[in-house]
């Protein structure tokens, strides 16, 4: 059987010697060079150049290379040298000289690029059918549209072409198309991915995205990916992300009212939406209702707004000089470019602005936003015949995303009765790309089903932490625990509750003599697990917290009962002499229930 192309699948092969990469490229060679009725490439990489870079892996430590032997594809606005760029316009094709800074990362990374997918010309769309190389069709029923722009990028990895695929998302293409061929699309936070060798759509706007298989793979990409690059001015690395509302035991998540809610007629996208909230809520979020309205006002300025200026300033050599060339919905888009002026860019600069505080507003309430990722999926005929008004639909829930600089994951969801995939998007403020990967893990695990339109099922998930946090876990066993007279020293440090668990059984409780505190104790024979939880504080906030413990207690390593270790409470051994085992107790809280305790 041919091997699942997610990423832990294949690097167990390889790892075991069940695979070599040259042995991938010739089978992906067969899977490629079948008929591309779906019109996913623009062009590809021969068979000697996938080989050669299959070479370049031989003999190389597969622990140091992340991405070691991982097929990708790439969007036909990214430049990959050896193949012509083209960003969906074969008039206007150059050939680029070196990679862009994020290709060049994934393949230093061990990744192979196999070639160029097709978008929706000069990456202006949201359906995948603007394109001189064939309208894309979905993964799932070829009578439907793909999404776009980053349409082929989405469908080669759905259909099991590639591992993962980059695209850009301007106005939603790294979303969209993950809807609707039930893959994790991650739209990073804006200037994560370096845009230098990117054919801008909106320079100011762009971010390179990533479709996965799994949220697990789009991680480990991302890490790879990320980083500052000083040859792109809009570039910025990835700050820690803080509060882990993805790894949490409790978070609170937006919901749009209900009267801002769209679904264009469909109820079955409705019906859907419905079931994503309540699986969230099952994951232990919090619904809470928002005001969705100042968001989308923000989302109208996008293409009622200079920021079409901008997109007609990044192709306005050739198009002033070639307009015919251009596919016709994207040429009247463009077009309106010419007609703001500098008041008129200022004045919107002004209304973003004062529409962003507003928005803004809404974190102060919620850890992470739900939406749709779009309201209802359309047929490849009805696009074509009413292209802009439909394509408008299908931005209704992604246009603000970056003029408001959040972060957001699509996630698949379930399929409607005729089979075809729905997804939601969690968002979250700029530098949330973990625990937005890490709760749409939680989300894709709870679904099941398969990966993409493969027969793969989804593989279990592994528990990853690639991009930085700022946050350190610390395991509570006694006073500080919920509700109890010390756990207040965390929360006046902004910690939050992200587990409640038990120790590894290699421990055993004590009562110290002053009856206020538990001692904890790590022992060689007769240890036992002991209830804790686990609490992620600022790491700015750590230094005084420990400083405040008294002795015999202090922070040292704690296993866990699922073998990870964090910071924790533990005890030197000297200070339980004189002190009473309460191992049997299980716990601190059960030992303060106790007829003859409770709170000292």
């Amino acid at each position: 059987m041919k091997p699942s192309l997610d990423i832990a699948a294949l690097r167990r092969l390889y790892e075991s010697g069940e695979l070599t990469p040259l042995e991938l490229v010739d089978d992906l060679l067969a899977r490629l060079n079948s008929e591309d009725s779906h019109h996913i490439w623009i062009s590809r990489l021969d068979a000697d150049a996938l080989r050669a870079y299959a070479r370049k892996l031989e003999g190389r430590d597969i622990a140091s290379l992340p991405l070691y032997g991982i097929p990708f594809a790439i969007k036909d606005n990214i430049d990959l040298a050896g193949l012509p760029t083209t960003a969906g316009c074969p008039e206007f094709a150059y050939a680029p000289e070196r990679s862009a800074t994020v290709v060049q990362r994934l393949i230093d990374a061990g990744a192979i690029p196999l070639g160029k997918t097709n978008l929706d010309q000069f990456a202006t769309g949201l359906n995948g059918t603007r394109s001189p190389y064939g309208a894309c069709r979905n993964a799932f029923n070829s009578d439907y549209i793909s999404g776009g722009s980053s349409s082929g990028s989405a469908v080669a990895v759905a259909l099991g072409l590639a591992s993962f695929s980059l695209g850009t998302d301007t106005a939603g293409s790294g979303r969209v198309p993950a809807a609707f061929n039930n893959l994790i699309g991650h739209k990073p936070s804006c200037g994560a991915l370096s845009t230098r060798g990117v054919v801008p759509a909106c320079r100011s706007l762009d971010a390179v995205s990533i479709f996965a298989l799994t949220a697990e793979d789009a991680e480990r990409v991302l890490a790879v990916a990320a980083g500052s690059d000083a040859e792109d001015e809009y570039s910025r690395p990835l700050a820690p992300h803080g509060f882990d509302f993805g790894r949490a035991a409790g978070f609170r998540f937006g919901v749009p009212r209900p009267k801002d809610l769209e679904f264009f007629g469909n109820a079955e996208t409705a019906r859907l939406f419905g079931v994503a909230v309540e699986r969230l809520k099952a994951l232990g979020g919090t619904p809470v209702e928002v005001d969705f309205a100042p968001f989308l006002d923000t989302a109208r300025l996008l293409y009622g707004g200079p920021w079409v200026a901008e997109r007609y300033l990044a192709i306005r050599k050739f198009f002033d000089a070639q307009p015919d060339k251009v596919f016709p919905p994207v040429r009247e888009i463009i077009a309106g470019g010419r007609d703001y002026s500098a008041a008129d860019t200022f004045a919107h600069f002004y209304k973003l602005r004062a529409a962003k505080r507003v928005c803004d507003e809404v974190w102060n309430d919620i850890d992470v936003l739900l939406t749709p990722t779009a309201g209802t999926i359309y047929r490849i005929d009805e696009i074509q015949a009413d292209p802009i008004r439909l394509n408008a639909n299908l931005g209704y829930y992604t246009n603000f995303m970056n003029l408001l600089e959040l972060a957001a994951t699509a996630v698949p969801t379930g399929f409607q009765s005729d089979g075809l995939p729905f997804g939601v998007t969690l968002i979250a403020p700029p530098h949330q790309d973990g625990p937005l990967l890490h709760l749409s893990s939680k989300m894709q695990q709870a679904l099941g089903a398969r990966l993409g339109a493969t027969d793969y099922a989804l593989p279990r998930a592994e528990s990853l932490n690639l991009l930085p946090d700022g946050q350190v876990r610390v395991a509570v066993v006694g006073a500080h625990l919920s509700g109890l007279p010390l756990n207040h020293q965390l929360t006046e440090r902004n910690a939050r509750l992200v587990a409640i668990t038990q120790s590894a059984p290699q421990y055993r409780l004590y009562v110290l003599p002053d009856g206020k505190r538990p001692g904890l104790i790590k022992v060689q024979e007769g240890g036992t697990a002991i209830a804790c939880e686990v609490w992620e504080i600022p790491a700015s906030q750590f230094g005084t917290f420990v400083a405040g413990i008294p002795a015999p207690l202090g922070i040292g390593k704690l296993a866990l009962a699922d073998g990870s270790v964090v910071n924790g409470f533990i005890c030197e051994g000297i200070g339980v002499v004189d002190a009473r085992d309460i191992t049997e107790y299980g716990s601190w809280r059960a030992w303060l229930a106790g007829p003859a305790n409770g709170p000292q």
